[in-house]
């Protein structure tokens, strides 16, 4: 099951208290303070992991909960710190805090790590206190709680490449033609319900990431049919492919309705490089080419059944993305 969005509790530990302890020895009748500091409680920890690509572990852990410190205790023993919680997510996570609204971490790289929630500060024993004048002390210091809250983990799809059009554009056959990706394809809007991921060669040793999303409809930028789910995951695209129905009376339309939408989401998404292609060549009908040729972005038709045009099309984008 792919997920892409959850809430989460999240509780760091607390620090341990301090220890009120003296010294208690043969032939030493005063031997003055000796209590250890507490541990310290602890972390909870954001990393990213490269082979994770949904957030249906974290999904159905709703509470995290680290350990506390332990107390310190005499010949000034320091307590044991709390066991660290690690939270593997996937490349391209946000995680937010629900209450203020504010980034906790924005994990992009392998191995990337974040402490989202600090344990709590142990607590300082009775020999931190010991003086000149007060050589007795009988007090310590509890210690502090963990930091705690609701988060919101968001993964946007991490991909060179995604592709853009409206439901039953030809995106999941592409997608399917050109690599190993097997994304359901049928011949009815919304097929497909989730970001499917698919490596293309490029050549022997190179290849870029191609995202099939979600199709896009007027009205996606306030909810509308699959809505913000499809719009999120285009933020993290480097190159933007856009895939118009050849036989749509009226591309130009359909390419600004597309824009459009990606502008009242997000209007950084049209800073992004875009390429139009006319797909289904092998089914045209009364195409009208002057329309198409109005369109700054359009680059070719393609087929992805007869694979008509693949070739030409996988080379551009190796290109434009070396340039980027």
């Amino acid at each position: 099951m792919f997920v892409d969005y959850t809430k989460v509790e999240l509780h760091a530990g607390k620090g341990g208290p301090g220890c009120v302890s003296f010294r208690r020895e043969k032939y030493i009748p005063k031997g003055g303070p000796d209590g250890g500091n507490g541990g310290r409680g602890g972390n909870i920890i954001a990393k990213g992991d490269n082979n994770l690509h949904t957030l249906q572990d974290i999904r159905y852990s709703r509470i995290y909960r680290a350990k506390n410190g332990t107390p310190g205790s005499s010949s000034m023993k320091t307590g044991k710190d709390g066991e660290d919680i690690i939270i593997r997510v996937p490349l391209g996570t946000i995680i937010r805090n629900v209450e203020s609204n504010l980034v906790a971490a924005d994990l992009l790289e392998e191995g990337e790590e974040v402490i989202i929630c600090k344990g709590g500060i142990g607590g300082k024993g009775n020999i931190n206190f010991k003086s000149s004048t007060h050589q007795t002390p009988r007090y310590a210091q509890p210690g502090t709680a963990g930091e705690t809250g609701e988060f919101e983990f968001e993964l946007k799809v991490l991909a060179d490449v995604g592709l853009v059009g409206l439901p039953n554009a030809g995106k999941s056959t592409l997608l399917s033609v050109l690599s190993k990706a097997r994304p359901k394809i049928a011949d009815y809007p919304f097929t497909t319900l989730e970001p499917h991921l698919g490596i293309v060669k490029t050549g022997e040793y190179q290849s870029f990431l191609m995202a099939d999303i979600p199709g896009l409809i007027e009205g996606a930028s306030a909810g509308k049919g699959l809505g913000h789910q499809f719009l999120r995951h285009i933020e993290r695209n480097r190159l933007l492919l856009f895939l118009i129905d050849g036989n749509v009376e009226n591309p130009p339309e359909v390419f600004n309705t597309l824009k459009n939408e990606l502008k009242t989401y997000n209007e950084a998404l049209l800073l992004k490089p875009m390429i139009l292609v006319r797909t289904k060549g092998d089914a045209l009908h009364n195409v009208d080419e002057s329309k198409w040729e109005t369109i700054p972005e359009y680059l070719m038709e393609i087929s992805a059944v007869t694979q008509t045009g693949l070739v030409a099309l996988v080379r551009e984008i190796a290109n434009r993305l070396n340039d980027i």
